[in-house]
């Protein structure tokens, strides 16, 4: 029989679910090469290859069989070939703009181990999937607000959770459906560079904020009495002033978050809470041009430094601060050990940290491939984000769940069986 690739999810699968991968019909111990490939909604192509051998039946189960050295992996990884994707542009970043739709993957399976590719021996698609059926996607613009929000099938009301992502600005909704695909209502929300709001990082006012907050209690279809806030990044210490300042809160989860303001002025009634100072002589270009930045946020425990730091004892919330090790955006792990410091100095519960050797900033629902650099709104030029992409892929497969045990436990008060596998 002719060679073919069986894959579990057959034709269509969540792009935060495994996919079990397959060739059968080979020659006992052939050599093979399998190859991926995904295209971006801007046509950009992202691609990883692996040298494999079929067993002595002519099978090749990726669950089983370890990649040989010389492809974009080695080992045993059943989930290498979408994980290890790299852009065929410099510094670009797989995102996904418009969730109603899927990722298209091809898989091929090519004769050999050349460096080209040998005869094409078998093909197959798949679809990647981001909004799972029954999930409901309602585009929100009450008062100030510009949003979207998600709502899982069946009858609510639904654990609630606010979503914001960092200095790329506009209104990304992947990380929100896929959540929501899990049972929680979930609202991602633009602050700026989008629509009619503002076009930079200036400053923000927590009154925009709260109205979404206040959005989210009063919807008949959110489960009081607290919301949870998960941000990334810069969405990260905007949500620490949220829970900080604003009513409604019960559960806060940062991804490489900052317990100092970054970036924009930050006001609320008559409080004003400057950005954190930044020395540009401390950033650090290398030979290939891309700038390290890790160095380059002066200290907020130090002189007028000071008055960036969020004042997070205030919160009437837990928290729950995701960290890379490896992140080169900032220095994720001092933030959120200085967070827990400052919590607990003031009798507040300490705070779950949750580290991840080698990963970088960028840590995303799992399955993205890690984006070791690319351009910085703020910079203006290519600057690293840090990980290795083993290590990256592990971290948002086992941070995934950490965000979701957190939110069902405070959320909805019921304790779930997960535990972190790091």
């Amino acid at each position: 029989t002719a060679p073919s690739i069986r894959l579990s999810p057959a034709a269509r699968s969540l792009f935060d679910e495994p996919l079990a991968i397959a060739v059968q019909g080979l020659g006992p111990r052939q050599p093979v090469t399998l190859r991926t490939s995904l295209r971006d909604e801007t046509g950009e192509l992202f691609q990883a290859s692996a040298h494999y051998q079929a067993g002595d039946d002519g099978e090749l189960d990726l669950a089983r069989c370890p990649a040989l050295p010389g492809g974009s992996f080695s080992g045993l990884e059943p989930m290498g070939l979408l994980w290890a994707l790299q852009p065929q542009k410099p510094f670009w970043r797989l995102i996904k703009r418009h969730v109603q739709s899927p990722f298209l993957l091809q898989l091929e399976v090519f004769e050999g181990h050349g460096e080209r590719p040998g005869r094409l021996l078998a093909q197959a698609q798949h679809e990647r999937a981001f909004l799972r059926d029954g999930v409901r996607r309602v585009p929100v613009r009450e008062g100030r607000i510009r949003a979207t929000l998600f709502l899982p099938p069946g009858d609510g009301p639904f654990p609630g959770i606010i979503d914001l992502y960092g200095t790329g600005g506009g209104l990304p909704e992947y990380r929100a459906c896929l959540l929501a695909n899990h049972g929680f209502a979930v609202l991602a929300l633009a602050f700026y560079s989008y629509e009619d709001l503002p076009k930079g990082m200036k400053e923000f006012h927590l009154e925009y904020f709260e109205e979404a907050i206040n959005y989210m209690l009063q919807h008949t279809q959110v489960k009081g009495p607290g919301i949870g806030l998960l941000g990334h990044s810069k969405g990260g210490d905007l949500c620490v002033s949220m829970a900080s300042f604003l009513k409604g809160v019960t559960a806060t989860a940062l991804i490489n978050g900052s317990v100092a303001n970054v970036g924009a002025v930050l006001r609320y009634k008559d409080i004003t809470i400057p950005p954190l100072g930044i020395n540009p002589k401390r950033i650090k270009v290398g030979k290939s041009g891309i700038a390290d930045i890790i160095d380059a946020l002066n200290n907020p425990l130090e002189g007028p430094d000071q008055q960036s730091f969020i004042p997070l004892e205030k919160a009437d919330c837990c928290f729950l601060f995701i960290v890379g090790q490896d992140d080169h955006n900032w220095k994720s792990e001092f933030f959120a050990v200085e967070g827990s410091k400052r919590l607990q100095a003031h009798g507040r519960e300490k705070p779950e940290i949750v580290c991840y050797p080698g990963a970088g900033h960028y840590i995303e629902p799992p399955f993205f491939p890690m984006c070791a650099a690319s351009m910085h709104l703020l910079f203006g030029k290519p600057v690293m984000w840090g990980g290795e992409p083993k290590a990256h892929c592990e971290a948002q497969i086992d941070a995934w769940q950490q965000i979701q045990a957190f939110f069902r436990k405070h959320l909805t008060g019921k304790p779930s069986g997960t535990s972190s596998k790091l």
